[in-house]
């Protein structure tokens, strides 16, 4: 059994990191689904992708249109980072084109991706997203550089703000101005990762004479990770996209508008891939009460029309009555926001993203299937 772990862009990974404790305030959470952790045996053989525009299709039996790309969030959960070498490469040999991370209290958002870019040179890596509070401006950029120097060409930097748990309570860091500190970082980054020497006196902090000693000769693409529409337009006007967490396929259609024309759009997209749609809204209901209770994801969603929708939830919570606060969760808000079903039936609701605007779509698997592989396995585009 596995404790519920939501991976998301630079929030936190479990009902630990908001309330300290599951997202009920009661200790671990236990999903209902047998998600042992199961390792591939063996070496699969390495397959190199040639991966060109529209080369990619989902698996026989689902009438999809082509998507071009498909991710999946790494690393899973209760498998050790030293046995993902074999996870890595069944991903490339499963048709999988991405691999992208979050960050923070488990793993950091580098290194599993160092260590897919080397076990598995075939896949695109992405974080998704580090915070820009919680290492220097220059440690940053060391970092990034140190990625597109293993992948050149194929890694893409997710920043973000976070929040003011990881920020402030975990890092000691003051969560202040978080829209500026995201502009003037996506700025310094630019000139840094560029080759250039930086010295500079942005808004919220100072860099005087950096300059990375080993060029990029290939920059990375940098994605904000944007919620509401300041940021969202942040991301066009600065960035090269924008990375959405939390939101139904539908309101792709609204918050897109926003990025603008031409830019990269990934979503984190939570998978549940189990036809038990008891098990799936349970888990469901404990990923939505631990995220959308807290502010900045509430605003989304009171910007997105959902307040009538929500309000039940958010006053339990705020009562302090968790178990009303799941209870007021309506199974159709589950299902707009947990994909869950059948394989074919998780592809179609995946594609609707696609149709609706997301350039990258990125599976974050919730514990709720019988077993990982299978579920990787099942969600898997093939090549063709």
């Amino acid at each position: 059994m596995a404790r519920l772990r939501v991976a998301a862009t630079g929030e936190p990974r479990s009902g630990r990191d908001v309330v300290g404790g599951d997202p009920l305030g009661r200790g671990p959470v236990r999903c209902p689904g047998a998600c042992a952790r199961r390792r591939i045996g063996g070496r699969l053989p390495q397959r190199e992708l040639r991966l060109s525009h529209h080369a990619l299709r989902f698996a026989p039996g689902c009438n999809t249109e082509l998507m071009t790309r498909m991710g999946i969030t790494v690393p899973f959960d209760d498998v050790p980072l030293g046995e993902h070498h074999h996870w890595y490469e069944l991903l490339a040999n499963l048709g999988y084109t991405d691999v992208w991370t979050g960050e923070s209290n488990g793993a950091d958002g580098f290194t599993p991706l160092a260590l897919a870019a080397a076990w598995a040179p075939g896949l695109r890596l992405g974080t998704a997203v580090v915070p820009v509070y919680t290492r220097g401006p220059g440690l940053l950029a060391m970092q990034a550089a140190t990625l597109a120097e293993l992948a050149p060409g194929r890694f893409t930097l997710g920043v973000g703000s976070s929040s003011d748990v990881i920020v402030h309570r975990w890092n000691a860091t003051p969560f202040d101005r978080p829209y500026q500190r995201v502009r003037d970082t996506v700025r310094f980054l630019r000139s840094a990762l560029a080759g250039d020497k930086v010295d500079e006196r942005y808004e919220t902090f100072e860099v005087h004479g950096f300059r990375l000693a080993r060029p990029v000769e290939q920059p990375p693409a940098i994605l904000v990770a944007a919620l509401r529409p300041g940021m969202l337009r942040l991301a066009g006007r600065e960035a090269d996209g924008a990375i959405l967490n939390w939101l139904s396929a539908d309101d792709v259609r609204q918050v897109v508008p926003e990025v603008g024309d031409g830019k990269d759009i990934v979503a984190r997209i939570f998978v549940c891939p189990t036809t038990d749609a008891e098990r799936a809204r349970h888990v469901g209901r404990m990923a939505i009460a631990a995220y959308l209770n807290v502010e900045v994801y509430a605003r989304f969603h009171e910007w997105l029309g959902r307040s009538d929708v929500l309000q039940p939830m958010w006053s339990a919570w705020r009562a302090g009555d968790r178990k009303a606060a799941l209870a007021a969760i309506p199974d159709g808000l589950v299902d707009e926001l947990i994909v869950h079903g059948t394989s074919d039936e998780c592809r179609a609701h995946v594609q609707r993203y696609v149709d609706n605007g997301v350039t990258v779509p990125v599976l974050a698997l919730l514990p709720g299937a019988d077993d990982l592989e299978q579920a990787v396995r099942a969600l898997a585009p093939s090549v063709v």
